[in-house]
């Protein structure tokens, strides 16, 4: 340790040791103003050093995601991240610089001001305040008067204890000083030392870290030499290319116009047409339509789930269009809907409607070529209350509606009480009655891999000549109905003479539906099948005509005897003069047979029929107070403004029967057909809030219908 001051001097308290003190002081005062300075400068460098760390680390970040979104490219994708990698080692390397800055330096330094130099300037104020005792002890000891001893005595005393705290107060500073002195050395050295391994390792680190990658680096770099020249190179080769191709007529594409049936993206043919929309206004609008998949779909935006037009091109046929005042049109008609597009011009309406022909011709081939597979049920007739396949669908569809009507059982919506009424018949028991008389004919029966041909000469002698259904003067089908002792009185209907309807075991379709449509057999509506009563009694209605026995059949919700009454050409509107001109319709309100309604209007049944009371179905089933089946018919389009002989019209009976149910969904169906005729101006179809509250309550009606049962004090509300 280097003596800045010697202990002997501090003794004597000479001029020279008071100016070697005055020097040491100013020196500790300008070092801790230094060392304060540096501390600072030392704590924004480490935040500013935590802040590099942070974007650092963002930065790189940036480049791992560049790198994920370069994953197509190999090469991008693995220089990205090999990069990225090395460089957050060197960051976290740098890191742990800040870390030894912070404790060697700033910690160190910090503590040495707020510890030492504080206790240096303690102690030296001990010192001064000792040296001034001094000085006025000498003071004292010099005025002492000679002649009085007293006063010389205590002033000698006084001298004698200042000094000697002096003396010992001085020593104490003079230590202080070469403590210090000697202190400053080390700890400034040591922080200093400390911060140059801490960089020197860092830097180290980051040389060796990036050294290892020279090879690699070497590799890129002759990589990107010749992605320079090949880049040169093409760009040469597309001027070349675009300067030729700008010398040709480029107002037609012919490229575009190829059907392909084996395209490799499975698109056979695609393009910009002007589609028409249904709206009031008619409006046209140009979107990208593609045939894939035997399907026609268009979209507007290439991430946009396509629109399907056709779901399968042989249920569609495709022809000119000329009724409008558009040039280039064609009309692509299927089963179910029309769309008429518009082409750019001739060529291209030519082009399209060969594309759709051949599409048409190439999804039978493949058919016929894949005939060995089961036909599946993906369809149904929802009037006669069967399953088809997509070939027997298309038959279907080519007999019109008043034979059959077709719907997909996975591309359309199902309403939960046409799923109650395909759960009550079923193709067992349309077959019963339809192919009655199989077993007497010579005709064979087609099978699933029969010609199209054969099928359709099967379907239309079955469903529209109906040669296989037993006929009207035969006998022995004797089996009885049951009725319902409170009808058991009624005035007899007129008869008919023939054979009775058979009462045959219902079959259970639950789990084909389950299948089809995708619901789980717990979620499809339960069977509201004609149940027997002990105290029912058998009604023989053997003699009853096909109008009659539809009439009784509905009532009693059998709908076996239903369909056969149809198939014998039971007129769906049948007016049973007996009864207050009471229809089958009517009957089915009357017991709330929700499916049964169901069966009657998807077979033509009017709506809006009245009886000899003027009322109509809506009528019946608003003073029943059956919820569900007043939400059906407004559904079917039943006149919610008509009045029967009382001038009541359905909402007037509602609000008097106070059922706030039924007056709610009359007043939406009233208020929604009032807005859509306002808003037709402007193409609007309608509110989504009707059609929800009618969805919810026919959901209610087939599902829960008990939670239907009630009744509101007030429903003026």
């Amino acid at each position: 340790m280097t003596v800045k001051l010697d202990f002997e001097e501090c003794l004597k308290d000479s001029p020279r040791f008071r100016a070697e003190i005055e020097v040491v002081q100013t020196d500790v005062s300008e070092l801790e103003t230094r060392l304060d300075k540096l501390v600072k400068q030392c704590h924004a460098m480490l935040e500013a050093g935590k802040v590099y760390c942070q974007t650092s680390k963002s930065f790189i970040n940036g480049l791992r995601e560049l790198g994920h979104h370069c994953s197509r490219d190999s090469l991008m994708e693995e220089s990205l991240d090999t990069f990225s990698r090395r460089l957050s080692d060197i960051v976290d390397a740098y890191g742990e610089v800040i870390d030894t800055t912070q404790k060697s330096v700033k910690a160190k330094l910090q503590t040495f001001v707020k510890e030492d130099v504080r206790h240096f300037k303690d102690v030296r104020k001990e010192f001064e305040r000792s040296s001034e005792c001094l000085e006025g002890a000498l003071a004292r000891n010099a005025q002492a008067p000679r002649g009085k001893p007293h006063e010389v005595e205590e002033a000698s005393n006084a001298l004698l204890n200042a000094r000697r705290m002096f003396r010992s107060e001085a020593l104490d500073y003079v230590l202080e000083i070469n403590v210090i002195e000697a202190k400053r050395k080390t700890e400034i050295l040591m922080a200093l030392l400390s911060l140059m391994d801490a960089q020197a390792q860092f830097f180290q680190y980051g040389h060796q870290s990036l050294s290892e990658l020279d090879d690699y680096r070497q590799k890129l770099t002759d990589e990107y030499t010749q992605f320079v020249l090949d880049s040169a190179r093409e760009k040469r080769d597309m001027e070349q290319r675009h300067a030729a191709i700008k010398k040709k007529d480029v107002s037609y594409d012919d490229s575009i116009m190829d059907f392909n049936a084996d395209a490799a993206n499975g698109i056979a043919m695609e393009g910009y047409l002007y589609k028409r929309a249904s709206n009031a206004f008619k409006t046209w609008s140009r979107r990208w339509f593609s045939i894939q998949k035997n399907q026609l779909v268009y979209q507007k935006k290439f991430k946009e789930q396509p629109t399907v037009v056709v779901e399968d091109v042989r249920l569609c046929t495709v022809k000119y269009s000329t009724e409008n005042e558009r040039r280039f049109c064609f009309e692509v008609v299927s089963p179910s809907k029309s769309c008429l597009l518009q082409a750019d011009s001739e060529r291209q309406q030519q082009a399209w409607i060969s594309a759709v022909q051949n599409s048409i011709a190439s999804a039978f081939q493949e058919r016929r070529e894949d005939s060995h597979s089961p036909a599946g049920p993906e369809w149904a007739s929802i009037n006669l209350g069967i399953t088809l396949c997509i070939v027997c669908s298309g038959i279907h569809r080519s007999l019109g509606v008043h034979f059959s009507k077709v719907r997909s059982l996975t591309l359309d919506s199902w309403e939960p009480e046409l799923i109650k009424l395909m759960c009550e018949l079923g193709n067992s028991v349309i077959n019963r009655i339809y192919e009655a008389r199989i077993d007497e004919i010579t005709i064979k029966k087609p099978h699933s891999s029969s010609p199209r041909g054969d099928k359709e000469s099967w379907i239309k002698s079955k469903y529209v000549e109906k040669k296989f259904i037993h006929k009207l003067p035969e006998t022995g089908r004797n089996a009885p109905l049951r009725r319902s002792s409170a009808r058991k009185n009624r005035p007899t209907v007129v008869e008919r003479t023939g054979p009775k309807p058979p009462i045959r075991p219902k079959p259970n379709h639950r789990a084909t539906l389950s299948r089809v449509t995708g619901l789980s057999p717990s979620d499809l509506p339960k069977s509201n099948s004609f149940v027997k009563d002990a105290e029912d009694e058998e009604e023989d209605l053997s003699g009853l005509h096909p109008g009659a026995l539809l009439y009784r059949a509905a009532a009693l919700q059998n709908f076996p005897v239903m369909a056969d009454a149809l198939a014998h050409g039971a007129d769906v509107n049948w007016v049973n003069a007996a009864e207050e001109s009471s229809t089958p319709l009517i009957q089915a309100v009357s017991v709330n047979a929700l499916a049964a309604c169901e069966f009657l209007l998807q077979n033509g049944a009017n709506v809006n029929h009245a009886d000899s009371s003027g009322r109509g179905p809506l009528h019946h089933a608003t003073i029943l107070g059956h919820t569900g089946l007043v939400c059906l018919f407004l559904k079917r389009g039943a006149d919610y403004n008509a009045k029967d002989k009382d001038q009541k019209d359905p909402i007037t009976i509602a609000v008097d029967n106070a059922n706030a149910d039924i007056v709610t969904l009359l007043r939406i169906a009233k208020m929604n057909k009032e807005m859509r005729e306002m808003d037709e101006a402007f193409g609007h179809t309608g509110d989504d809030t009707y059609q929800d509250i009618f969805r919810d309550f026919s959901h209610m009606a087939s599902n829960n219908p008990e939670k239907l049962k009630r009744r509101s004090a007030d429903p003026r509300f």
